[in-house]
């Protein structure tokens, strides 16, 4: 939900989908072609500053859309720089092997640019520009349905889990320790068993078309469409010369 409200509410929602999706491009070119885990983590600074200062998302948003993946990165980056054997006494031992930090720095930085320049573009982009520009990308008609499904499947089931809790606060089913838990408990079968029934919907209303023409969404018309790409094909060389050292 906030990813999908700062989509529309950002300074550049006017911008060409086209020009966005080659600014998310050129920095998981560059992300993945830094010359060294400074530059990559230099690359991270510029693409997370563009979506700040540039398309007026707030710092905190981006850090709560991306505190999720940055966990994983964090455990990820953990396991790659950290070594663990067993002692002769049979007790554990910590290592701090200089390859593995290395390698882990050098990953950790990679994925931390890619994940800025992915998050920039979701900010920035609402669901039907991401699908007009990945339809004039040839993708195949399935994948984007699929996504769509998906994508919708998601706000049910946020529909759902609000409905479902506000009636079992209504009772004072969280009024003690135990009774929370058997709510919780409640709630999550009540939400499988409603997932499964609404997604066999979505999937009939999918299957009536009989695999004709694909969902079709009413683009905006962008007026500085050319002006927008050449700023971001400039923006993007200059973005990719420094990731690889040239400046």
């Amino acid at each position: 939900m906030l990813i999908e409200t700062w989509a529309y509410a950002n300074r550049w929602r006017g911008v060409a989908p086209a020009a966005k999706g080659g600014w998310a491009l050129a920095g998981l070119l560059a992300a993945h072609g830094a010359v060294t885990p400074g530059r990559a983590l230099g690359c991270a600074a510029i693409l997370a500053g563009v979506c700040v200062l540039g398309a007026g998302v707030p710092w905190r948003a981006g850090l709560r859309a991306a505190s999720a993946p940055l966990g994983f990165l964090a455990l990820s980056a953990a396991s790659m720089g950290v070594s663990l054997s067993w002692g002769g006494h049979g007790l554990p031992t910590w290592q701090l092997p200089p390859e593995g930090l290395d390698q882990a720095l050098r990953t950790s930085a990679r994925a931390l640019a890619s994940l800025t320049a992915l998050l920039g573009l979701v900010l920035t982009t609402p669901l039907p520009d991401l699908l007009a520009l990945l339809r004039q990308g040839r993708v195949p008609e399935l994948l984007l349905e699929l996504m769509v499904l998906c994508h919708r499947l998601l706000f049910v089931a946020l529909a759902l889990f609000h409905e479902a809790s506000r009636a079992q606060r209504a009772r004072l089913g969280y009024a003690s320790r135990a009774q929370a838990v058997r709510s919780i408990a409640l709630l999550l079968g009540h939400q499988a068993v409603q997932l499964w029934q609404r997604a066999r919907v979505l999937q009939a209303s999918a299957e009536a078309r009989c695999g004709g023409a694909g969902l079709r969404f009413l683009a905006p018309a962008y007026r500085h469409a050319r002006r927008d790409v050449g700023l971001a094909a400039l923006a993007s060389l200059g973005l990719l010369a420094f990731a690889w050292g040239l400046v």
